[in-house]
């Protein structure tokens, strides 16, 4: 007898407002503006009112430098915005580079296409974007003291994809870029001290990445690279994707050193996208959040997971918690262009409460009060005005406790707990 499912879409959480704006892949919130990175290109770079939380309104946005590219990051300290410069597409363009090797083997087209997992029409473009090649990879920097009028002040151009999820705060930027000379993203550190004019004072990657110098790759293709690093206090916790996390020295930064390792089990499929440290010591313990990112999965395959770390000792962490979301509280999982599964945590962890984004699965908010239970308080995936499932990229939280939540094909709700 088949038994009709009800789905709970919120809990302890409502909407105050939604904006209709494309999706994107980050937002953060600055006192009454909130500044998202959009994930498609025309689309770049938007700064939003946010004072009334029913009726967010756009004041501003800045395009892409070209229409290859997407600026789909972005981070803001006083009245500098950062926001990054990728290709678009880029994992699916890279592709292009093993045409000619296959065709060298004699391949056909259809052939290539099967062996490169893509359509045949798609071999032109590939092609095509391979004799176009990219250059616009880098960061801009802007001022925003009038929120209506960003100011350029600088575009710094890096190699290969370009930039990534990156951090900064009022001296450095900490840039996620591929760099020529190197396999996969690693870490630049840029002097924000003239922004008309920021300067590299240092670099770090991890052993194998500088091909260049004679270092062997440690991984496949690009699964061991930088996603990105958050500085907390003197450190940087840098997420290094299928290697794990590396937790860095950063209190010379002319040269961040490694004083902290951990790669999770080849049982765990899913690349580690982001890792900090709560702010406050549990019982006299450090604690560090890791949520893993969840592409596309395959039936029999555990999922992505938020881990709760016990990081008192550098030299010996050890998780003590996971927690994922199970399939069968979305309703939406298995249709056709939906991704579910774990993506990124709000990226200020000054409570025991994470607000962490789950694709199809919305917002969760999870309380580690107790850092070997993890219990869900809340969470939100009720979908858009269009009806279409949530796919909630990115989320930040305000002075007010206001949380704001990115889906990543269109939509920006702005929510409150109900607690």
């Amino acid at each position: 007898m088949k038994r009709e499912v009800e789905y709970d879409l919120a809990r302890n959480i409502r909407r105050l407002g939604h904006l209709d704006i494309e999706g994107g892949g980050e937002v953060v919130v600055r006192g009454s503006y909130a500044y998202v990175g959009h994930m498609k290109p025309p689309m770049g770079t938007s700064i939003i009112d946010v004072s009334d939380p029913a009726n967010p309104t756009v004041v501003s946005h800045v395009a892409p430098p070209d229409e290859w590219s997407h600026t789909h990051k972005v981070k803001v300290v006083g009245d500098l915005m950062i926001t990054n410069v990728e290709m678009d597409r880029r994992h699916f363009l890279r592709k292009g580079d093993k045409i000619a090797g296959l065709r060298a083997e004699g391949l056909s087209d259809a052939q290539i296409a099967e062996r490169l997992s893509v359509k045949p029409s798609d071999i032109p473009v590939l092609e095509e974007a391979l004799q176009r090649g990219y250059h616009s990879g880098g960061f801009r920097i802007w001022d925003i003291s009038d929120k209506t009028a960003p100011k350029l002040l600088s575009y710094v151009k890096t190699h290969g994809f370009g930039v990534h999820r990156f951090d900064m705060d009022a001296n450095y930027a900490y840039i996620s870029t591929e760099m020529e000379g190197y396999v996969g993203n690693i870490l630049v550190i840029y002097d924000l001290s003239d922004p008309t004019n920021p300067t590299e004072v240092s670099h770090w990657h991890m052993p194998g990445q500088h091909v260049a110098n004679g270092e062997t790759p440690t991984g496949v293709g690009y699964s061991h690279r930088l996603h990105h690093a958050m500085r907390c206090g003197d450190e940087l916790w840098a997420a290094v994707w299928h290697a794990g996390f590396r937790v860095l020295d950063a209190s010379d930064i002319t040269h961040p050193t490694v004083k902290g390792s951990y790669r999770f089990p080849k049982a765990i499929p899913e690349p580690t996208h982001t890792v900090m440290p709560l702010e406050r010591l549990i019982n006299g313990k450090r604690y560090a959040v890791v949520i893993d990112e969840e592409h596309d999965h395959k039936p029999g395959r555990l999922h992505g997971f938020i881990w709760i770390m016990d990081v008192t000792d550098l030299n010996n962490m050890e998780p003590v918690a996971a927690w994922d979301l199970s399939e069968r509280f979305c309703p939406w999982v298995g249709e056709e262009g939906v991704r579910f599964g774990g993506h990124q945590f709000r990226e200020k962890l000054d409570s025991t409460q994470i607000y962490a984004t789950w694709f199809a699965g919305g917002l969760r908010v999870l309380d580690v009060a107790d850092p070997h239970l993890p219990v869900e308080v809340a969470h939100f995936m009720e979908p858009g005005p269009t009806g279409a499932p949530p796919q909630s990229n990115d989320v930040d939280v305000d002075d007010n406790g206001l949380i704001y939540v990115l889906d990543r094909n269109r939509g920006l709700d702005i929510l409150e707990m109900t607690l």
